[in-house]
């Protein structure tokens, strides 16, 4: 008892602050995004709010278990992590446990539980990548034998994402791991083909089904077809250009009263511009880049590489998520779909990110007084 008080005391205030904060935000923008949604279609107001305010609770829960839970026993659970990963993704696409919403199939239904997968292996990826690289007693030689391995079960993570389908979901599951490759000192020829292989794949991917063509067509110039795939880009941009910089007050948003598609999940950054306008953008900016700027501080000072590589791998997960996110928004990147971090509504989302941060606030607890670089240089 007196171990566990001591190592609360120890916690990163900070980080902390920041986390609690950006997820009340969310709290607080959810209900405003969804009431007139949950009034219409479950005849009560704050239906989404209940839901994302127990998801939040539990994700308390798991951040704490985080916290507690030494960091290291995920390495040597990776193997199994990565294993139950792919036996979800596997049962996601079957029709017996799969949940089709929007033509996609992203959701397991195990009874009154719905989860999504994805979440979850954004997480064990990230896991598996750290746990991988963190091993290592010398830098990588062998593309063969040391980075094929992970590469190809990405590979095969990545293709089973892709059948829901969700290639937004895919691209920011292994950007991620891409980072910690990079941080990990990776031969530079290695890195470039990895990076090239990648961007083309994603790129033949993007334009070779009609669905994503007509994705990128319409986010390059979504007035060509205002009432269908542009409807929900030029209704976000209503929104942006009707809050201005003081916004209409929390409530005030007219878009999401039927208007905005996805008001309180893809596009709740629209209606928190319409209502709290350019000041609110600044707010988040704010906490985001506080989470990115105490992340890479804690990255400096880990106890070891492992650690290192676990909070680089968390932290760029999140931030790849909210430029995919925001740049969907503002109409400099496709709708793909993807939540933004502790936001959006979204159980699966936010319980696995404050699992992630609680992670964190344990690496940053055992963390050393003095900065080091970001992967030891063993030779």
């Amino acid at each position: 008892m007196l171990d566990m008080l001591s190592k609360i005391k120890e916690l990163d205030k900070t980080l902390l602050f920041l986390v609690i904060c950006i997820c009340l935000f969310g709290l607080i923008m959810v209900y405003s995004a969804s009431y007139p949604l949950g009034s219409i279609k479950y005849n009560a107001s704050n239906f989404f709010f209940h839901r994302q305010w127990i998801s939040f609770l539990i994700g308390i829960v798991a951040m704490t278990m985080g916290f507690f839970l030494p960091y290291k026993l995920y390495q040597k659970w990776s193997p199994l992590l990565v294993i139950g990963s792919i036996i979800l993704l596997i049962l996601v696409l079957t029709p017996w446990f799969g949940e089709v919403r929007n033509n996609s199939q992203r959701w397991l239904q195990l009874g009154p539980l719905v989860l999504q997968p994805a979440e979850f292996v954004k997480f064990t990826m990230v896991v598996y990548f750290a746990s991988v690289c963190g091993k290592k007693h010398k830098a990588f030689t062998s593309f063969r034998k040391e980075l094929l391995p992970p590469l190809l079960l990405l590979g095969v993570v990545f293709l089973l994402i892709l059948m829901q389908p969700d290639l937004g979901t895919a691209t920011s599951i292994a950007i991620p791991c891409f980072f910690i490759l990079l941080c990990a000192g990776i031969k530079k020829r290695h890195l470039f083909a990895i990076a090239g292989v990648g961007v083309c794949a994603v790129i033949y991917l993007a334009v070779s089904a009609p669905y994503r063509l007509a994705r990128i067509l319409s986010f390059q110039n979504p007035f060509s077809d205002p009432n269908g795939k542009g409807y929900q880009l030029i209704n976000g941009y209503e929104a942006i250009a009707s809050g201005g910089v003081f916004g209409k007050g929390v409530g005030g948003s007219v878009q999401k009263l039927g208007f905005l598609p996805e008001a309180h999940t893809d596009f709740i950054m629209a209606v928190v511009l319409e209502e709290l306008g350019t000041l609110g953008l600044a707010v988040v900016f704010f906490l985001y880049f506080g989470l990115l700027i105490k992340g890479v501080y804690i990255a400096l000072r880990a106890k070891n590489s492992y650690g290192t590589l676990l909070t680089i791998g968390f932290l760029f997960q999140i931030m790849v998520q909210v430029v995919f996110n925001l740049g969907a928004v503002a109409g400099l990147l496709p709708i793909t779909g993807i939540p933004l971090p502790f936001i959006s509504y979204g159980g699966s989302s936010l319980i696995v990110n404050l699992f992630t941060m609680g992670i964190i606030l344990q690496i940053s607890r055992n963390a050393k007084n003095i900065r080091i670089p970001f992967v030891e240089r063993r030779r």
